[in-house]
């Protein structure tokens, strides 16, 4: 699969994390959420790894002008790669069910 729209592949996910970041007062990041797009799931093999890439890959790895975004849901973590105000890669840990999804839609 090449990409697939983030509110697509995991519907639920999405509104939980457009909700946290509203929470945490990023509403430019909070509308990006209806146009992202899963390019990529993580390959590592970790059992508790969920990450994923969006469609705005930087050119420039390790990232330059980066930062990070650790949001509070209420299972598991989720760690955002903001790069030039921009949603970079979403860390999901310890959450099966996004895992479950992205394997399925990313073997």
């Amino acid at each position: 699969m090449a990409s697939i729209r983030l509110r697509e592949a995991l519907p639920e996910f999405a509104q939980e994390l457009e909700s946290l970041l509203l929470a945490s007062k990023e509403p430019e990041l909070a509308t990006q959420i209806p146009e992202t797009q899963i390019v990529r799931r993580c390959d590592c093999e970790d059992d508790f790894c969920a990450t994923f890439y969006t469609n705005f890959e930087p050119s420039d790895r390790p990232y330059k002008d980066a930062h990070c975004l650790e949001l509070d849901p209420k299972e598991g973590m989720i760690i955002l790669d903001v790069v030039s105000g921009r949603l970079a890669c979403v860390e999901v840990l310890f959450r099966v069910d996004v895992r479950t999804r992205l394997r399925v839609l990313f073997p």
